[in-house]
Protein backbone atom coordinates (compact mmCIF):
# COMPACT_ATOMS: atom_id res chain seq x y z
CA UNK A 1 0.00 0.00 0.00
CA UNK A 2 2.82 2.52 1.28
CA UNK A 3 4.76 1.46 -2.74
CA UNK A 4 1.67 2.28 -4.53
CA UNK A 5 0.99 6.03 -2.98
CA UNK A 6 4.71 6.57 -3.54
CA UNK A 7 4.61 5.64 -7.34
CA UNK A 8 1.27 7.83 -7.23
CA UNK A 9 3.05 11.01 -6.13
CA UNK A 10 6.11 10.45 -7.91
CA UNK A 11 3.83 10.70 -11.28
CA UNK A 12 2.43 14.18 -10.40
CA UNK A 13 5.76 15.59 -9.41
CA UNK A 14 7.10 14.47 -12.97
CA UNK A 15 3.68 15.69 -15.09
CA UNK A 16 4.07 18.62 -12.54
CA UNK A 17 7.62 19.41 -14.24
CA UNK A 18 7.00 18.44 -17.43
CA UNK A 19 3.57 21.27 -17.79
CA UNK A 20 5.17 23.83 -15.14
CA UNK A 21 2.25 24.07 -13.55
CA UNK A 22 0.65 22.52 -10.36
CA UNK A 23 -2.16 19.58 -11.15
CA UNK A 24 -4.10 20.51 -8.15
CA UNK A 25 -4.55 24.50 -7.48
CA UNK A 26 -5.25 24.58 -3.36
CA UNK A 27 -7.37 27.00 -1.67
CA UNK A 28 -4.37 29.57 -0.97
CA UNK A 29 -3.71 29.58 -4.81
CA UNK A 30 -7.48 30.80 -5.36
CA UNK A 31 -7.32 32.95 -2.75
CA UNK A 32 -4.48 35.01 -4.20
CA UNK A 33 -6.18 35.23 -7.60
CA UNK A 34 -9.13 36.57 -5.99
CA UNK A 35 -6.81 39.52 -4.01
CA UNK A 36 -5.06 40.30 -6.91
CA UNK A 37 -8.55 41.16 -8.51
CA UNK A 38 -9.16 43.07 -5.84
CA UNK A 39 -6.08 45.43 -5.97
CA UNK A 40 -6.66 46.24 -9.58
CA UNK A 41 -9.88 47.62 -9.18
CA UNK A 42 -8.71 49.84 -6.73
CA UNK A 43 -6.75 51.45 -9.07
CA UNK A 44 -9.55 53.65 -9.58
CA UNK A 45 -9.23 54.99 -6.18
CA UNK A 46 -6.95 57.59 -7.42
CA UNK A 47 -10.18 59.03 -9.83
CA UNK A 48 -11.85 59.41 -6.71
CA UNK A 49 -9.30 61.16 -4.94
CA UNK A 50 -8.86 63.71 -7.96
CA UNK A 51 -12.43 64.73 -7.44
CA UNK A 52 -13.68 67.47 -4.61
CA UNK A 53 -14.70 66.49 -1.24
CA UNK A 54 -17.89 68.58 0.20
CA UNK A 55 -17.62 70.41 3.35
CA UNK A 56 -18.46 68.06 5.98
CA UNK A 57 -21.39 70.45 7.16
CA UNK A 58 -23.50 70.05 3.69
CA UNK A 59 -26.40 67.31 3.93
CA UNK A 60 -27.39 66.07 0.87
CA UNK A 61 -31.24 64.74 -0.53
CA UNK A 62 -31.90 61.17 -1.11
CA UNK A 63 -30.18 61.22 -4.41
CA UNK A 64 -26.76 61.81 -2.91
CA UNK A 65 -26.53 65.43 -5.28
CA UNK A 66 -28.90 67.76 -4.45
CA UNK A 67 -27.70 70.05 -1.22
CA UNK A 68 -30.26 70.79 0.99
CA UNK A 69 -30.20 74.52 1.66
CA UNK A 70 -32.80 76.99 3.04
CA UNK A 71 -33.89 78.36 -0.08
CA UNK A 72 -36.01 75.01 -0.19
CA UNK A 73 -38.03 75.76 2.93
CA UNK A 74 -40.68 77.92 3.60
CA UNK A 75 -41.57 79.20 6.90
CA UNK A 76 -45.46 78.46 8.24
CA UNK A 77 -47.26 80.85 10.12
CA UNK A 78 -48.75 80.15 14.13
CA UNK A 79 -52.06 79.46 14.37
CA UNK A 80 -53.72 78.74 17.05
CA UNK A 81 -56.85 77.00 15.75
CA UNK A 82 -55.30 75.42 13.21
CA UNK A 83 -52.82 73.53 16.19
CA UNK A 84 -55.81 72.97 18.08
CA UNK A 85 -57.61 71.28 15.39
CA UNK A 86 -54.94 69.08 14.43
CA UNK A 87 -54.76 67.22 17.73
CA UNK A 88 -59.05 67.32 17.99
CA UNK A 89 -60.38 63.53 17.38
CA UNK A 90 -64.14 63.59 16.70
CA UNK A 91 -64.45 60.04 17.68
CA UNK A 92 -67.18 59.06 19.81
CA UNK A 93 -67.85 55.32 20.99
CA UNK A 94 -71.63 55.52 21.03
CA UNK A 95 -71.49 57.58 17.70
CA UNK A 96 -69.74 55.48 16.12
CA UNK A 97 -71.48 52.27 17.36
CA UNK A 98 -74.84 53.64 16.25
CA UNK A 99 -73.41 54.63 13.01
CA UNK A 100 -71.58 50.91 12.42
CA UNK A 101 -75.14 49.14 13.77
CA UNK A 102 -77.61 51.62 11.16
CA UNK A 103 -75.37 50.58 8.26
CA UNK A 104 -76.90 47.12 8.15
CA UNK A 105 -80.65 47.09 6.95
CA UNK A 106 -81.80 44.09 8.63
CA UNK A 107 -81.05 45.47 11.55
CA UNK A 108 -82.73 48.63 11.60
CA UNK A 109 -85.89 46.43 10.79
CA UNK A 110 -85.42 44.50 13.44
CA UNK A 111 -85.38 46.98 15.62
CA UNK A 112 -88.31 48.88 14.07
CA UNK A 113 -90.32 45.70 14.44
CA UNK A 114 -89.58 44.97 18.06
CA UNK A 115 -90.54 48.59 18.75
CA UNK A 116 -93.87 48.92 16.91
CA UNK A 117 -94.83 45.27 18.63
CA UNK A 118 -93.72 46.52 21.91
CA UNK A 119 -95.85 49.73 21.58
CA UNK A 120 -98.73 47.91 19.75
CA UNK A 121 -99.04 45.47 22.92
CA UNK A 122 -99.81 49.10 24.43
CA UNK A 123 -101.87 50.62 22.17
CA UNK A 124 -104.06 47.39 21.23
CA UNK A 125 -106.46 47.92 23.73
CA UNK A 126 -107.07 51.88 23.17
CA UNK A 127 -108.14 51.04 19.15
CA UNK A 128 -111.65 50.80 18.80
CA UNK A 129 -113.88 47.57 18.44
CA UNK A 130 -111.09 45.87 20.21
CA UNK A 131 -112.66 43.01 22.49
CA UNK A 132 -111.99 42.49 26.16
CA UNK A 133 -109.56 39.51 26.18
CA UNK A 134 -111.12 38.00 29.06
CA UNK A 135 -114.84 37.90 27.82
CA UNK A 136 -116.36 35.17 27.11
CA UNK A 137 -118.32 35.42 23.94
CA UNK A 138 -122.07 34.23 23.36
CA UNK A 139 -124.82 34.38 20.93
CA UNK A 140 -128.64 33.25 20.91
CA UNK A 141 -129.68 30.58 19.64
CA UNK A 142 -133.22 29.76 19.04
CA UNK A 143 -134.28 25.58 19.30
CA UNK A 144 -136.61 24.10 17.43
CA UNK A 145 -139.12 24.25 20.08
CA UNK A 146 -139.07 28.33 19.76
CA UNK A 147 -136.71 29.09 23.08
CA UNK A 148 -134.03 30.92 23.21
CA UNK A 149 -130.71 30.65 24.69
CA UNK A 150 -127.34 31.65 24.91
CA UNK A 151 -124.38 29.51 23.71
CA UNK A 152 -120.56 29.97 23.75
CA UNK A 153 -119.00 31.21 20.26
CA UNK A 154 -116.59 27.97 21.43
CA UNK A 155 -114.17 27.50 18.55
CA UNK A 156 -115.17 29.83 15.84
CA UNK A 157 -112.28 30.18 12.92
CA UNK A 158 -111.24 33.44 12.03
CA UNK A 159 -113.50 36.24 10.31
CA UNK A 160 -114.50 39.17 10.06
CA UNK A 161 -115.40 39.78 13.84
CA UNK A 162 -112.85 37.63 15.13
CA UNK A 163 -109.85 37.92 13.03
CA UNK A 164 -107.77 35.25 15.06
CA UNK A 165 -111.19 33.32 15.57
CA UNK A 166 -111.67 32.50 19.65
CA UNK A 167 -110.63 29.79 21.83
CA UNK A 168 -112.50 26.73 23.45
CA UNK A 169 -114.39 29.02 25.50
CA UNK A 170 -115.47 31.59 23.34
CA UNK A 171 -112.64 34.49 24.19
CA UNK A 172 -111.36 36.18 21.36
CA UNK A 173 -108.01 35.25 20.38
CA UNK A 174 -106.70 38.66 18.66
CA UNK A 175 -107.14 40.42 21.78
CA UNK A 176 -105.73 37.48 23.97
CA UNK A 177 -102.51 37.31 21.95
CA UNK A 178 -101.85 41.13 22.34
CA UNK A 179 -102.23 40.66 25.81
CA UNK A 180 -100.59 38.33 26.61
CA UNK A 181 -97.24 38.91 24.19
CA UNK A 182 -97.62 42.39 26.87
CA UNK A 183 -97.30 39.93 29.82
CA UNK A 184 -94.31 37.73 28.31
CA UNK A 185 -92.16 40.97 27.29
CA UNK A 186 -92.83 42.23 30.80
CA UNK A 187 -91.30 39.10 32.22
CA UNK A 188 -88.24 38.62 29.78
CA UNK A 189 -87.60 42.43 30.56
CA UNK A 190 -87.44 42.31 34.16
CA UNK A 191 -85.79 39.02 34.37
CA UNK A 192 -83.07 39.76 32.02
CA UNK A 193 -82.76 43.65 33.69
CA UNK A 194 -82.46 42.00 36.74
CA UNK A 195 -80.46 39.23 36.03
CA UNK A 196 -77.51 41.55 34.08
CA UNK A 197 -77.32 43.54 36.99
CA UNK A 198 -76.58 41.15 39.58
CA UNK A 199 -74.66 38.91 37.19
CA UNK A 200 -72.25 42.37 36.12
CA UNK A 201 -71.74 43.22 40.12
CA UNK A 202 -71.37 40.18 41.38
CA UNK A 203 -69.04 38.90 38.62
CA UNK A 204 -67.24 42.44 38.64
CA UNK A 205 -66.17 41.53 42.38
CA UNK A 206 -65.59 37.66 42.18
CA UNK A 207 -63.06 38.24 39.01
CA UNK A 208 -61.29 41.85 40.83
CA UNK A 209 -61.23 40.88 44.45
CA UNK A 210 -58.56 37.97 44.68
CA UNK A 211 -59.09 37.33 48.24
CA UNK A 212 -62.99 36.82 47.73
CA UNK A 213 -62.79 34.50 44.98
CA UNK A 214 -63.32 31.40 46.80
CA UNK A 215 -66.15 32.46 48.64
CA UNK A 216 -68.21 33.59 45.09
CA UNK A 217 -66.53 29.86 43.79
CA UNK A 218 -68.26 28.04 46.85
CA UNK A 219 -71.63 30.01 46.15
CA UNK A 220 -71.55 29.36 42.76
CA UNK A 221 -71.01 25.33 42.86
CA UNK A 222 -73.71 25.88 45.51
CA UNK A 223 -76.45 27.18 42.81
CA UNK A 224 -74.94 25.56 40.06
CA UNK A 225 -75.61 21.70 41.41
CA UNK A 226 -78.95 22.61 41.46
CA UNK A 227 -80.80 21.92 38.42
CA UNK A 228 -82.35 25.13 37.54
CA UNK A 229 -85.92 23.61 36.16
CA UNK A 230 -86.48 21.59 38.74
CA UNK A 231 -85.72 24.25 41.37
CA UNK A 232 -88.53 26.32 39.28
CA UNK A 233 -90.95 23.81 39.56
CA UNK A 234 -90.52 23.00 43.03
CA UNK A 235 -90.71 26.77 43.84
CA UNK A 236 -93.75 27.28 41.47
CA UNK A 237 -95.52 24.35 43.09
CA UNK A 238 -94.88 25.67 46.80
CA UNK A 239 -95.47 29.16 45.50
CA UNK A 240 -98.61 30.77 44.88
CA UNK A 241 -98.73 31.53 40.89
CA UNK A 242 -98.26 34.86 40.21
CA UNK A 243 -96.96 37.03 38.02
CA UNK A 244 -94.23 38.24 40.84
CA UNK A 245 -93.77 34.52 41.55
CA UNK A 246 -92.63 33.66 38.51
CA UNK A 247 -90.13 36.32 38.20
CA UNK A 248 -88.80 36.06 41.44
CA UNK A 249 -88.04 32.02 40.73
CA UNK A 250 -86.50 33.26 37.23
CA UNK A 251 -84.54 35.57 39.18
CA UNK A 252 -82.96 33.52 41.32
CA UNK A 253 -80.42 31.55 39.72
CA UNK A 254 -80.90 33.33 36.29
CA UNK A 255 -77.44 35.43 37.77
CA UNK A 256 -75.11 32.60 38.06
CA UNK A 257 -74.32 32.32 33.93
CA UNK A 258 -73.96 36.11 33.56
CA UNK A 259 -71.78 36.31 37.15
CA UNK A 260 -69.31 33.53 35.97
CA UNK A 261 -69.40 35.39 32.32
CA UNK A 262 -68.19 38.59 33.91
CA UNK A 263 -65.64 37.48 36.10
CA UNK A 264 -63.66 35.32 33.10
CA UNK A 265 -64.05 38.15 31.05
CA UNK A 266 -62.72 40.86 33.98
CA UNK A 267 -59.90 38.26 35.03
CA UNK A 268 -58.66 38.27 31.66
CA UNK A 269 -58.47 42.37 31.57
CA UNK A 270 -57.95 42.78 35.35
CA UNK A 271 -53.43 42.00 34.78
CA UNK A 272 -53.46 44.45 31.81
CA UNK A 273 -50.64 47.07 31.75
CA UNK A 274 -52.50 50.67 32.20
CA UNK A 275 -55.26 48.35 35.10
CA UNK A 276 -51.37 47.93 36.79
CA UNK A 277 -50.51 51.48 36.17
CA UNK A 278 -53.62 52.76 37.26
CA UNK A 279 -53.37 50.83 40.39
CA UNK A 280 -49.65 51.84 41.26
CA UNK A 281 -51.38 55.15 40.84
CA UNK A 282 -53.65 54.83 43.87
CA UNK A 283 -56.62 54.55 41.57
CA UNK A 284 -59.31 53.10 43.29
CA UNK A 285 -60.93 49.76 42.34
CA UNK A 286 -64.22 50.78 41.74
CA UNK A 287 -63.08 53.21 39.39
CA UNK A 288 -61.25 50.91 37.18
CA UNK A 289 -63.97 48.47 36.86
CA UNK A 290 -66.08 51.13 36.16
CA UNK A 291 -63.96 53.10 33.90
CA UNK A 292 -61.01 50.59 32.54
CA UNK A 293 -62.65 47.12 32.28
CA UNK A 294 -66.43 47.25 32.07
CA UNK A 295 -66.44 49.56 28.48
CA UNK A 296 -64.06 46.79 27.37
CA UNK A 297 -67.54 44.26 27.86
CA UNK A 298 -70.38 46.52 26.39
CA UNK A 299 -70.24 44.31 23.54
CA UNK A 300 -70.43 41.05 25.28
CA UNK A 301 -72.85 42.57 27.68
CA UNK A 302 -75.78 43.82 25.13
CA UNK A 303 -75.24 39.96 23.73
CA UNK A 304 -76.12 38.31 27.02
CA UNK A 305 -79.06 40.94 27.45
CA UNK A 306 -80.72 40.42 24.19
CA UNK A 307 -80.35 36.87 24.63
CA UNK A 308 -81.75 36.65 28.35
CA UNK A 309 -85.28 38.33 26.98
CA UNK A 310 -86.05 35.79 25.05
CA UNK A 311 -85.14 32.92 26.67
CA UNK A 312 -87.08 34.10 30.10
CA UNK A 313 -90.25 33.74 27.62
CA UNK A 314 -89.08 30.59 26.27
CA UNK A 315 -88.88 29.50 30.02
CA UNK A 316 -92.24 31.03 30.72
CA UNK A 317 -93.51 29.56 27.95
CA UNK A 318 -92.34 25.96 29.11
CA UNK A 319 -93.21 26.18 33.00
CA UNK A 320 -96.83 27.35 31.41
CA UNK A 321 -96.83 24.69 29.23
CA UNK A 322 -96.77 22.21 32.18
CA UNK A 323 -99.09 23.43 34.16
CA UNK A 324 -96.97 25.44 36.76
CA UNK A 325 -96.74 29.20 34.99
CA UNK A 326 -99.36 31.69 35.39
CA UNK A 327 -102.67 31.26 36.49
CA UNK A 328 -105.16 30.57 33.09
CA UNK A 329 -106.92 34.45 34.55
CA UNK A 330 -103.81 36.10 33.66
CA UNK A 331 -103.36 35.66 29.40
CA UNK A 332 -99.84 35.02 28.60
CA UNK A 333 -97.93 33.19 25.56
CA UNK A 334 -97.66 30.07 27.65
CA UNK A 335 -100.92 30.05 28.69
CA UNK A 336 -102.02 30.30 25.01
CA UNK A 337 -99.59 28.08 23.54
CA UNK A 338 -100.99 25.28 26.01
CA UNK A 339 -104.16 25.91 25.32
CA UNK A 340 -103.66 25.69 21.93
CA UNK A 341 -101.65 22.16 22.70
CA UNK A 342 -105.13 20.53 23.83
CA UNK A 343 -106.92 21.09 20.20
CA UNK A 344 -103.59 21.14 17.73
CA UNK A 345 -105.13 17.30 17.00
CA UNK A 346 -108.04 18.83 15.58
CA UNK A 347 -107.42 20.39 12.03
CA UNK A 348 -110.07 23.40 12.24
CA UNK A 349 -108.73 24.48 15.75
CA UNK A 350 -105.22 24.32 15.28
CA UNK A 351 -105.27 28.08 14.60
CA UNK A 352 -105.29 28.46 18.72
CA UNK A 353 -101.90 26.73 18.30
CA UNK A 354 -99.91 28.37 15.04
CA UNK A 355 -100.68 31.89 15.99
CA UNK A 356 -98.96 32.10 19.42
CA UNK A 357 -95.98 29.90 18.30
CA UNK A 358 -95.53 32.79 15.33
CA UNK A 359 -95.27 35.34 18.01
CA UNK A 360 -92.97 33.76 19.87
CA UNK A 361 -90.88 32.60 17.08
CA UNK A 362 -90.57 36.26 15.94
CA UNK A 363 -90.19 38.16 19.28
CA UNK A 364 -87.33 35.32 20.09
CA UNK A 365 -85.49 35.61 16.06
CA UNK A 366 -85.62 39.28 16.36
CA UNK A 367 -83.87 39.31 19.75
CA UNK A 368 -81.49 37.02 18.78
CA UNK A 369 -80.39 38.30 15.51
CA UNK A 370 -80.82 42.39 17.22
CA UNK A 371 -78.54 41.11 19.72
CA UNK A 372 -75.86 40.09 17.54
CA UNK A 373 -75.89 43.20 15.49
CA UNK A 374 -75.60 45.64 18.49
CA UNK A 375 -72.34 43.30 19.89
CA UNK A 376 -70.58 43.66 16.50
CA UNK A 377 -71.41 47.65 15.97
CA UNK A 378 -70.11 47.87 19.90
CA UNK A 379 -66.93 46.45 19.44
CA UNK A 380 -64.49 49.25 18.51
CA UNK A 381 -62.41 47.47 16.16
CA UNK A 382 -65.47 47.20 13.69
CA UNK A 383 -64.82 51.46 14.24
CA UNK A 384 -63.71 52.81 11.24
Amino acid sequence: MIHKDKNAREKIRREEEEHGVPMFRGFKDHKIEKLGKGFEETDQLEELKRQPSPDDDTVFCDDGTTPITEDLFTEAEYNAEEAERSGYSNYSYWGSTLRVFLKKKISVILLVFLVVLLLFTFVQPLLPNQKDPLKIHTTVVTDSQGFSKEENLRNVQPNKEFWFGTNSIGQDLWSRIWRGTRTSLFIGLCVAITNNIIGIVLGSIWGYARKMDWLFTEIYNLFDNIPYTILRMLLLYIMRPSLKTMIFVMCLTGWIGMSKYIRNQILIYRDREYNLASRCLGTPSLRIILKNILPQLVSVIMLQTALAIPDAIGSEVFLTYIGLGLPISLPSLGNLINEGRKVMLVPSQRYQLIFPVIVVAAITISFYALGNAFADASDPRNHR
